[in-house]
């Protein structure tokens, strides 16, 4: 099984650490493409300043960001669940894991980047900004650039919990041969329910830290509800739908509003 997390916009930037290493990251297929993705990343942030704080979402006093980018191969890196520091990964809290559940985080958690494609918790990178929306020149979408790669180097035949928001989805679908679980959060107030956003991250990151620790859920068989059955049995209000085409199955985390 592999639990699915995206990129955080939050990130704390290594004081520090060796420069970046490409060739050290994990998955090594992808360096070709995580080099030429970088490359383009750093034309952007070198070149027209107002451009580049559009085109990575950038407001007019994030300038460090830039600047952050523009030394991206020689910056100070540290591990990425050191780095990543948003919402979802505080209260993933990744780097507080012990034992059984930080082996399984590191062999079970990826974390799916525009400028990465994939990552692992351990890998070493400077912090840096390119949301999945940027265009970067000379480059094609972060969806069209990482398909395909993406597709070569994940497994087929494993489910996923898939705890990303949509475009980081569309970097990569899923798995061919097994399930995608994606996972949404809705609150209901009334009888009626809202999607909500922001919180909505810190509810994923909490499932995917009481999957991480919830031994039962490794012993047995991958399924949907099984998956929907543990993250139950750790308190949540689930709903699993119907298997959709391709293998993707909707479950939705049900909260009661305050």
């Amino acid at each position: 099984m592999l639990i699915l997390v995206p990129p955080s916009e939050g990130k704390t930037a290594p004081r520090s650490g060796p420069p970046l290493d490409l060739d050290a990251l994990s998955h090594p297929g992808l360096t070709p493409v995580r080099d030429a993705t970088l490359e383009a990343l750093e034309a952007l942030s070198a070149g027209d300043e107002a451009v580049a704080l559009e085109e990575l979402h950038l407001g007019p006093k994030s300038r460090d960001d830039l600047e952050r980018n523009r030394v991206l191969r020689t910056a100070p890196t540290a591990p990425a669940s050191r780095v990543y520091t948003g919402v979802l990964f505080d209260r993933l809290g990744l780097t507080s894991l012990r034992g059984g559940a930080k082996e399984r985080a590191e062999e079970h958690v990826r974390i799916v980047s525009a400028l990465w494609g994939v990552l692992r918790p351990s890998d070493p990178i400077p912090a840096y900004r390119c949301p999945a929306g940027a265009r970067l020149p000379g480059a094609e979408s972060a969806r069209r650039t990482w398909q395909e790669p993406l597709a070569a180097v994940l497994p087929a035949d494993q489910l996923v919990v898939d705890l990303r928001s949509g475009p980081y989805r569309e970097l990569w679908r899923g798995p061919a041969d097994a399930p995608t679980v994606l996972v949404g959060v809705v609150r209901e107030s009334g009888g009626k329910r809202t999607v909500v956003s922001h919180d909505a991250k810190a509810t994923r990151g909490a499932i995917a830290r009481a999957l991480l620790r919830d031994k039962p859920v490794w012993n047995g068989p991958e399924t949907p509800a099984r998956v929907a059955k543990r993250i139950a049995a750790a308190g949540w209000t689930v709903e699993l739908g119907e298997e959709r085409r391709g293998g993707a199955v909707e479950l939705t985390v049900v909260e009661q509003a305050p």
